[in-house]
Order: C-alpha cells, then structure tokens, then sequence
C-alpha cells in the first residue's frame, strides 16, 4: 500500500463520528441536496474513500447526520431540566437558554432540514419529533400540558424566525413571551389563588 492511499484508521469509531459530524455542517450550510460525499470529506479533512467506507450509500451518511443532530439537542434538554430546577423564575430561565440556542446557527439550521425531510419522509418523524417531545415532556410537569405546549410552538416558531432573518429574538423579548404564555400555569394559578385567599375585604 502506498502512503498516499487511504488506510483504514486507527481509530474507526472517531473517524466515523467525524465524518457524521462534517456531514451535519454541510447539511446545515448547503442544506440536504447539497450534501455529497466529496463535500463531507473536505469538511473532515479526510480522503473520499473514508467516507465512502463508512457510508456507502449517500441516505445512510444524511441519515447518521440528522440522528446525530438530533440526539445532540435532545439530550441538551438535560441540561435545561438542571437549570429549571435550580432557578424558579421559569420565563427567565427559559429565554435566557432559548438564546444560548439560538446562538448556534448550524443546530437549528440542521434540525430544520430534519423537519422539512421528515414531512415527506415517515421513517424521519421520530427523529424530528425529539426535541418537541422532550421539551414538551420537561414543561408540562411545570406549566401543565396546555401552556406547555404553547411554549414549545412558540419555541419553534422563534427558532423559525432566527432561521429566516438572521436575528433571533432577544432575551428580554423571549421572557416577555415566554411569561405571557406560562402565566396560566397550575404553579402560576396557584400562586394567584394563595395570594387572593391572603386578602382581606375592604
């Protein structure tokens, strides 16, 4: 074998994975018909024949591509559940790791591909229904199931509108409509109804 031909790695699973990873940084800049196996070797900084060995046909490497994008941000919701638990001002909380989001351009803009290629694609909705899930499972508990899933529509419709305009929202406007939306709540409720008991009449 010659030094300039492609020799299996040392290390296959970290070659694999940075393979998946360019792949989803040319999902997120060329979008899904941009992808290509040419494409994704020079984001890896790897031969061609590396990511054909892994990835023979073209739909397993989109494939391998969203799952991993959209495990990543699921499993993000981890961190979101700490961050909840430790701070009660939910509103503020959440806008201010909404904006974190938001910071990340490629994530979104990946995660939205999943969700356009899953509308036609059935075998695509479970990844695509992660993060909208796992969100809506970590406020409901908190906010109840109706608020919960007007945030969560409203999470996607920010993530939306940075996606379209280049600027997402700001923290402030993120807590201002994130407050409005949770304030009918059962822990909001609660709090109104303790605070009306406490009144003594005129």
């Amino acid at each position: 074998m010659t030094a300039g031909s492609d020799r299996r790695p040392r290390d296959p699973a970290g070659r694999r994975q940075a393979i998946v990873e360019a792949a989803e940084r040319v999902i997120a800049r060329q979008g899904l018909g941009g992808l290509s196996h040419r494409r994704v070797a020079a984001e890896a900084n790897v031969p061609v024949g590396s990511t054909t060995y892994y990835f023979n046909d073209l739909d397993a490497l989109r494939e391998a591509a969203l799952a991993h994008a959209a495990n990543a941000s699921a499993d993000l919701l981890a961190q979101w559940r700490s961050d909840l638990d430790k701070d009660r001002d939910l509103a503020a909380t959440l806008a201010r790791l909404t904006t974190v989001y938001l910071a990340d351009q490629d994530r979104y803009r990946t995660l939205n591909e999943l969700y356009m290629a899953a509308a036609h694609r059935p075998e695509l909705q479970r990844l695509a229904r992660l993060w909208p899930d796992g969100l809506l499972a970590l406020l409901e508990p908190r906010i109840g199931r109706r608020a919960a899933n007007a945030v969560t529509v409203f999470f996607d419709g920010a993530t939306l509108h940075a996606l379209i305009t280049g600027t997402p929202l700001s923290t402030d406007e993120l807590t201002d409509a994130i407050a409005r939306l949770v304030a009918d709540g059962p822990e909001q409720r609660e709090v109104g109804q303790s605070a009306h008991a406490g009144r003594t009449p005129d």
